[in-house]
């Protein structure tokens, strides 16, 4: 046999390596026919990588398009097709009414590389993620979520934070920093027990290599790694990813041995203390899921998910603010009219600001972080609308159109408060505003956020104006497209207000 492979010429080989590479890519295009044969319409994919590219070159422009064809519209992230969910009425029929069909998560090879499966936010649909969002929610309440104690908290953060921005009164400067520390210090007091100065440089750089992380992860680089994962094994800048995560969990691991040292049984002072005594009582329980790794993960989860998506908004905010000066100086008058320059606000003026509460809302809605929303998997073969869903199948919800939906909103393309005002000025929140997604697996932080962004941007406006450097261009509104919708790094100027105005 050697002998004949050894008489074959290199054009016979390349001959058949090129048929070869033509049966492949047939069979893909029949593969890829068969498949659009039996989904809801969409964009023409293209063999192997699907509809990737299109989304690389421009990720805002892809997902605006994809509602044009109906209500739901198939993508095809890869080889596999994936289903996108275009208006509010279908979201809640697959999220809410069939929600344990539709609540899994999808095994992305990046993630699981750097989760090992384990943790709140990418966990399966299942055992463990029950026991541990459960246990989270629980102890994130006993720590405050939701009360008083944690209003106190942020009210008390962003008196920090105004002073951190007025250092830098009349100067171009980056707020990038200053409002994601003060953001993280919240879900850090829940969860660490303690806060963070704006100027230490270990949880800055901290806070720097999540933001790359989350940039990354739904990069070019991230989309390559989750179509072959077996690049892992190779040098590339995927393994800056790797690193970088290892950094994080390695500053929770301290942070869990500290605590584990100095831990009172008969009072826990924090999400880790909790943890560490759930693991104690867990230990004779087979079914147990209480674990170092678990918990390393989860807090892991709780830190990302608590910093970024809110410290992002508020950046948003001050884009849109900067761009619409008359609504930044109508909600300062509002504000000041009811609080004065001095008391700070509380939850309890949500009512006494509709205007300063309906531009917080229509900030969310512009900023948009979460173009498609998380992604869900379908747990067992379903049915949506007439079409065989099979298990597995990848749904996004495209929040893009449905924060847009000119039949659910009166100014769906421009940035307006009055969206969220009925004609007599008071606030009102469509059914459409779902930022927070929908069903079992809706943002275990929603409250949180509320209250954090709420209490931020009326204190921001209410000491602070906010204007534009004169010579620096708006950056690109299409923003950075990743796993978090995230504006492109700007400088902002500080003016501070107050009663001598």
């Amino acid at each position: 046999m050697w002998t004949t492979l050894m008489k074959l010429d290199l054009a016979s080989v390349g001959l058949a390596l090129f048929l070869g590479f033509i049966f492949i890519v047939l069979f893909e295009l029949i593969r890829i026919i068969s498949y659009r044969g039996q989904t809801p319409p969409g964009p023409r994919p293209l063999p192997f990588v699907g509809n990737i590219p299109y989304f690389l070159k421009n990720p805002m422009e892809f997902i605006r398009s994809i509602s044009q064809y109906g209500e739901m519209a198939t993508v095809y992230l890869g080889r596999k097709p994936s289903i996108f969910l275009n208006t509010i009425e279908i979201a809640k029929e697959a999220l809410v009414q069939n929600a344990s069909s539709f609540s899994g998560r999808p095994q992305l090879p990046l993630l699981i590389w750097i989760t090992e499966g384990y943790g709140i936010v990418m966990a399966t649909y299942g055992h463990s993620w029950r026991q541990q969002r459960r246990f989270a929610l629980h102890t994130l309440r006993n720590f405050g979520l939701g009360k008083k104690s944690v209003e106190e908290r942020v009210t008390e953060e962003s008196s920090y934070l105004v002073h951190e921005m007025i250092i830098s009164e009349g100067k171009s400067f980056d707020p990038q920093h200053a409002i994601q520390n003060a953001v993280s210090n919240i879900i850090c007091s829940i969860v660490f027990g303690d806060r963070f100065d704006y100027d230490n440089k270990r949880f800055k750089y901290l806070l720097e290599i999540l933001k790359e992380n989350i940039i990354q992860s739904g990069s070019l680089v991230g989309q390559v790694f989750n179509l072959l994962p077996i690049i892992k094994h190779l040098p590339g800048p995927h393994q800056k990813i790797y690193q970088n995560a290892t950094e994080l969990k390695a500053f929770i691991k301290e942070a869990v041995k500290t605590h584990r040292e100095t831990l009172d049984p008969d009072s826990p002072r924090d999400f880790i203390d909790a943890y560490l005594l759930e693991i104690e009582k867990q230990k004779s329980n087979e079914d147990s899921t209480f674990h170092e790794d678990n918990m390393v993960m989860s807090v892991a989860d709780l830190f990302l998910a608590g910093t970024d998506t809110t410290a992002t908004t508020i950046r948003w905010g001050l884009i849109y603010l900067t761009q619409n000066p008359d609504v930044q100086e109508r909600c300062h008058e509002e504000i000041v009219r009811v609080l004065g320059y001095d008391r700070l606000p509380s939850m309890d003026d949500r009512d006494k600001l509709p205007y300063t509460y309906a531009t917080v809302h229509e900030i969310q809605r512009c900023a948009n972080i979460s173009p498609s929303s998380g992604l869900h998997e379908t747990t067992q073969h379903t049915k949506l609308r007439g079409y065989d869903i099979p298990k597995g199948t990848v749904i996004l919800t495209n929040l893009t159109a449905i924060l847009t939906d000119k039949e659910h909103w009166k100014n769906p393309d421009t940035f307006n408060p009055e969206n969220f005002l009925d004609d007599n000025g008071h606030f009102f929140k469509p059914e459409s505003f779902l930022v927070f997604s929908l069903g079992p697996r809706v943002c275990l932080g929603e409250t949180l956020a509320k209250t954090e962004l709420f209490l931020f941007v009326t204190s921001l406006l209410q000491r602070i104006r906010f204007s534009w450097p004169p010579d620096a261009k708006w950056p690109d509104m299409n923003g950075i497209v990743s796993l978090v919708r995230s504006p492109e790094p700007f400088n902002i100027i500080c003016h501070s207000r107050g009663s001598t105005e």
